[in-house]
């Protein structure tokens, strides 16, 4: 797989010849280009079905980074993409272990059990991947949400990667991700990350996430070449634009 991004800068050349540059957000584009091999007969059948739906070009789709962490803002838990609970105490700026300072310490003042969450806008029925490094020196339990899925992990002193995987609602939209405390627990995490897939590929910090609505084919039609029996190959790019 090859990804591209573009940017734009518009340059605005003065009477005296200097020049004003303005970054341009809504010029940005990302293009994916997928190779596929070895695929089957019934994989080109599902790939054909799929450009005649989007009918090439035209349709516009929800398509989720294979190499991108799908939440937002992963490092920054106090940002607007989370909803924590009100008697969740976050404080964030400490030591991490991949030598940086992006941990925070998760602190449930209350008696109930309190969380801190991030609601994805992907299709609840694939198969998602939840982690997040954790650790809680004073001895505690945390429970990962994913979707209506629960598993409850218990922690040492030490950082270590806590994993869920499973799959939401199929006829949903979006599915809901996160952390729960116990009451009266604290915890230190870093790393929270989504992916869909079955188990969890390295960390990779992110601000805008991986979940680009909107996102269209390059081509109209769907080729793919045959180089034996039930064995193909085929290229599919997918763009997505800011403007659109």
């Amino acid at each position: 797989m090859r990804k591209l991004r573009q940017k734009r800068t518009i340059t605005n050349t003065l009477g005296d010849m200097s020049m004003v540059k303005l970054a341009d957000p809504q010029g940005e584009s990302t293009e994916w280009r997928l190779e596929y091999s070895g695929l089957s007969d019934a994989e080109v059948i599902a790939l054909q079905q799929f450009y005649l739906t989007a009918e090439g070009r035209l349709n516009v789709f929800t398509f989720l980074d294979p190499t991108a962490n799908l939440f937002a803002w992963s490092d920054q838990l106090n940002n607007a993409a989370w909803t924590s609970d009100p008697l969740l105490v976050l404080t964030g700026a400490l030591a991490d272990p991949a030598g940086g300072t992006n941990a925070w310490t998760l602190a449930n003042s209350g008696g109930a059990p309190q969380t801190i969450r991030q609601t994805v806008n992907a299709p609840g029925g694939y198969t998602y991947c939840l982690s997040a490094y954790a650790r809680s020196v004073g001895g505690s339990t945390v429970t990962l949400l994913l979707g209506g899925h629960r598993t409850t992990t218990v922690l040492g002193s030490t950082w270590r990667r806590i994993v869920a995987s499973g799959q939401g609602d199929a006829t949903a939209g979006s599915i809901p991700f996160g952390l729960e405390l116990p009451a009266g627990m604290s915890l230190d995490v870093f790393g929270m990350q989504v992916e869909a897939q079955p188990t969890a590929s390295g960390y990779k910090s992110s601000t805008r996430g991986g979940v680009y609505e909107n996102a269209y084919l390059l081509e109209d039609t769907f080729s793919f070449t045959t180089t034996d029996v039930n064995h193909h190959s085929a290229t599919v790019s997918i763009v997505y634009a800011s403007r659109l």
